[in-house]
């Protein structure tokens, strides 16, 4: 099945947490504002259950509003999701990534299926927890090791109040499976990687300028298949 509609317009999978940790509503807003207008996007959570968003601010809180009245805004279930209808993957800033999706075995298949067809894959902040699901099946071995990645470092994390609840440190869990981590050295500043087909934003602060690069990588695809 193709990965994009007929008139050539490639198909994003925004993956999001359903845990009440939820997922930051200013990166989701970004990244959705930024890929509805370049890709079909579909929303899609473990069960296909409704994400938590968080730290919502009055803008933040209309635009929230408008969005659930949108058919789009309802998320299908991982469960349900064939990975070739869609020519790229998402995953904003969101600290529920570490429990729902970090080691949610959907997911990982999703994922395997894009570095095995070299398909685009962006994650932000915490979201970059999720590709920790990706598994090769026959050696176990993460399926991103290698790869240049960054992700909330431990300077940041540690000044959130909940840090010794985590259930997952990014900066540590990406070094420990094997990917070539990098940070900025100042917290909270724009600091993105991209390596072959894998795009990572290091935090919220990131979430634009690592989803640009996801739409100019795709734009550059685009363009080679219509030569």
């Amino acid at each position: 099945m193709s990965s994009t509609l007929g008139g050539g317009r490639f198909n994003c999978l925004i993956v999001l947490p359903s845990c009440k940790e939820g997922v930051s509503s200013q990166s989701f807003i970004q990244c959705f504002t930024l890929t509805h207008s370049a890709f079909t996007a579909q929303i899609a959570t473990p069960g296909g259950k409704n994400p938590e968003f968080l730290t919502e601010d009055e803008q933040s809180r209309k635009w929230l509003n408008e969005f659930r009245t949108k058919a789009y805004a309802v998320p299908l279930s991982l469960e349900i999701i064939d990975a070739n209808r869609y020519s790229c993957l998402l995953i904003p800033h969101a600290p529920g990534a570490a429990i729902d999706l970090a080691n949610n075995s959907d997911l990982g298949e999703i994922l395997m299926h894009f570095i095995k067809e070299k398909k685009l894959v962006c994650a932000i902040g915490m979201g970059v927890t999720a590709l920790l699901s990706a598994k090769d099946p026959n050696t176990d071995s993460w399926g991103f090791k290698g790869y240049a990645v960054t992700g909330s470092s431990v300077l940041e994390l540690s000044r959130w109040p909940d840090f010794t609840e985590l259930p997952t440190i990014a900066e540590d869990a990406l070094k420990d499976a094997g990917g070539a981590y990098s940070a900025s050295s100042e917290p909270n500043c724009v600091h993105v990687q991209v390596d072959r087909h894998l795009v990572t934003g290091q935090n919220q602060a990131s979430t634009f300028t690592a989803v640009q690069n996801l739409v100019l990588l795709s734009n550059q695809r685009q363009a080679k298949m219509n030569k």
